[in-house]
This record gives C-alpha cells, structure tokens and sequence, in this order.
C-alpha cells in the first residue's frame, strides 16, 4: 500500500496507544504465573497478536473482551507444531528464554523482516545456564529443549537489551539461583528497568547492583496479578514532532513520570525550542521555529527516525548520537533516514555511532519505508510540512500502531491511500 501525504493544517487532540512494549512484557509474566491474570488497556496490534498466537501455542489459556485479555498460566504444554513469531523481536527473544520452561521442544520461527535480526547472543547466554538452545548462525528458527539449570551467565550490555530482558524473565525459575553479569555497559537502560517494573507487579524480586551491570535472582514464583498498560511514549512521539512543526497538537493518556525511555522526546522537544505543556496525563506542543541540538539516543534509539525529521527542519544542524544499535532493527534505520533525507534535498553526514542533519527545507519525495513502521511514520510527519511525499509499504505500521493513518487524518493530516 503506498499512501500520500500532502501539506496539511494540523490541530487537534489524540490518545496514545497503549504501549507495546509493557503489553508484551505483562502478557510474558501473566503466562508464568499459575491462576488468571487480566492485561488491561493492551495494544491490539501485529506484535501483541504475535505474542499471544505464541503464549496459546504453549497451553496459556486466554479470553479477549474490548479493553482487556485475561490470561491462564502457570502451566505449559509441548506445542503441536511449530511457533511463528511474526516480525516481532521482543516475542522471540522472549520466547527464547521461555522455550527453556516448555516440556519437549519448541521451535520458534521468524517471519522475513525477523530472520535478517541477529539471536546468537542470546543462544550463547541460555546454553550458559544449562538451556539446550540452538539457532540457524546467528539468526532465527530457533529450537529450545526443556532445561534450566542456572548459575551464572554473562553475556553484552550494547547489543539488545531485549536480551537481557529475556533472562530476566526466566531467572527465578531455574532450578537455582541466577546471576546475570554484562561485561560491557548497560545501554537502552530504561527498557530494563521497564521489565523489573513488570516482574514486580507478578511477585518477582531480582537484585539488582546500581550501576546496572549484574542482576541476581533465587527461585521464585509469578503470582497472578491486574496489570494496567500505560500510553507509548515510542508511538506518540511523531505527534509530539507534528505538533511542534505544524501543530498545535494534544496527546493524551500518556504519563509524563513514565519509566519508558522515550518520554525524553519531552526534553529533546524542549531543547530545540518547542513550546511544551504538560497537564496531568495530557501534553501539548504548539508550532514553533527549531533549532538543531546535539542528542544521545542511547537509552533511546527508537526516536532515532523522529528526531531526524524534526532536524530536517531545524535551523542548523542536529547530530545524533548513540546510534548504532539502529542498524539492526526492523530495517538498518541509519541507512534508511539518510536515504529518505537526501530524496527530500537534506544534506545528512553519516558516521558509525554518529548521524548530523543539515536543517533546511525539504521537498516532496518518494520515501522507501523498508517495510519499517517507524521510517513509515516518521516521514509521514515531515509529508505534512513538504507536500508531494509518497509512502511505499505504508501498511507497515500495523506492527505496532494499526490506527496511525486514521489518527493523523483525524487532526488535520491530508492523507490518500493507494492499495
């Protein structure tokens, strides 16, 4: 599906989806844990779907109503066949560490975008605590036999923190204690302090040294719980950008204390020069003359795509650091932006660990989403300001906001679909 986007007037208010991030997360912990658990306020989107195709292929007991999933766990079964994965990362990986709880065997299988993103990490870390895992080189299917020792497993802190989260999820279920060393420095910290949140509301205590390099966990048991899912801040950062480029724009049901790392875009947004308010679970951004900044999105790289378009626009130059992790992602996203930005007439300077955006006035163009959901939706953003931009796979978004297109129509944005 191509979609067009001309120059628009935007105004108006929104409500974040829930966030992806913590739905699959609360969805993992309510599948370890024995009794009925209820995610509430969850994204309904090809990830979460994903998620939970996996979690009843293994005996998690679910029942769906329109604002919440209930989900039986505790006990898992060996599956009929194998487990398709979609395209989402977080299931997989997640699944990885899981598959080790599962009687018999499981095979886990990526689809086209998932298979090109590397796993062999994460092997390596499981087969520490006794897991017989195995995977195709460095990518997916995976197959995981039933085992899980413990003792001690260390592995990067600078490659997935998905990682990292997948052997917390399994920890304190091993037969003894677990230690989880990193022999380099944690980065995307906040995605890890989002999973201890997570293990917390199900009754799991890991312990956890402050400088984030060594977690320890005993055995343990999830307990059932009512688990609320807050807005994504991930989500609602390209209407924090459109409001500041051609706004005025409201988001609501977002949480300004979040542990979520992308609730920086408030600070970046700030820095630049956006006119910012914040009311409770609601904030606003009015139009405003940007200026470039310098911005770590270390702990941050999903707003890597937005805040190269709001450098598109700024005046001056914004250099983005911190960015190397983006290459693996849905797409190699650094290539994807510099790409799409020189289309448009933008000068980009690319580094390893370093993008710089010449701010200037882009022109319509015909922009190559890769088939990734957040160049498709960063794009669109900047479509709103240049006119005469074309999105190719724009249906791409559906990964993880279905209702995105719908949404930028509803405030002002002069969206066309070609299927």
């Amino acid at each position: 599906m191509r979609v067009s986007v001309s120059k628009s007037h935007i105004t108006g208010t929104v409500s974040a989806p829930p966030s992806k991030s913590y739905t699959i997360r609360g969805l993992m912990c309510a599948a370890r844990a024995n009794g009925e658990s209820e995610v509430i306020n969850l994204l309904i989107a090809e990830d979460t779907e994903a998620a939970l195709n996996v979690l009843q292929g293994i005996g998690v007991g679910v029942k769906r109503d329109s604002a919440s999933w209930h989900l039986s766990g505790g006990r898992f079964k060996k599956p009929e066949g194998e487990l398709f994965c979609g395209d989402s990362a977080a299931t997989l990986r997640f699944m990885m560490a899981l598959g080790a709880l599962v009687p018999g065997e499981c095979r886990l299988i990526p689809g086209p975008t998932l298979a090109r993103r590397p796993v062999n990490t994460l092997v390596e870390a499981l087969r520490q605590l006794g897991v017989d895992c195995t995977a195709q080189g460095d990518f997916a299917p995976v197959t995981i036999r039933h085992g899980l020792k413990g003792g001690l497993t260390e592995l990067p802190g600078n490659i997935s923190s998905q990682y990292i989260t997948a052997l917390l999820l399994i920890a304190p279920l091993a037969e003894a204690d677990v230690t989880i060393r990193l022999s380099t420095p944690l980065e995307s910290k906040p995605y890890i302090q989002m999973t201890l949140d997570c293990l917390k509301r199900f009754g799991i205590k890991i312990d956890t040294f402050p400088d984030y390099r060594e977690f320890h966990a005993s055995p343990q048991a999830y307990q059932p719980a009512r688990y609320p899912v807050e807005g994504d801040w991930s989500s609602v950062s390209y209407f924090l950008a459109l409001g500041a480029i051609a706004g005025p724009v409201t988001v609501n049901n977002i949480n300004p204390d979040s542990l979520q790392g992308d609730k920086i875009m408030l600070n970046f947004l700030k820095q630049m020069g956006a006119a910012v308010d914040i009311d409770k679970n609601a904030v606003t951004v009015r139009k405003s003359s940007l200026n470039g900044i310098c911005a770590d999105l270390t702990d941050c790289i999903d707003l890597l795509p937005t805040m190269v378009v709001m450098g598109a626009l700024a005046s001056g130059d914004t250099e983005l650091t911190g960015i190397e992790r983006a290459r693996i992602k849905e797409s190699n996203r650094v290539l994807a932006v510099r790409e799409n930005l020189e289309r448009m007439g933008i000068r980009v300077q690319e580094e390893s660990n370093r993008l710089i955006i010449k701010g200037s006035v882009p022109k319509g163009a015909l922009i190559d989403s890769k088939n990734d959901h957040r160049i498709a939706m960063a794009f669109s953003v900047l479509g709103t300001v240049s006119g005469d931009m074309i999105i190719d796979q724009a249906e791409c978004v559906a990964k993880t906001f279905p209702g995105y297109w719908d949404l930028l129509r509803s405030i002002g944005g002069e969206v066309k679909t070609d299927e």
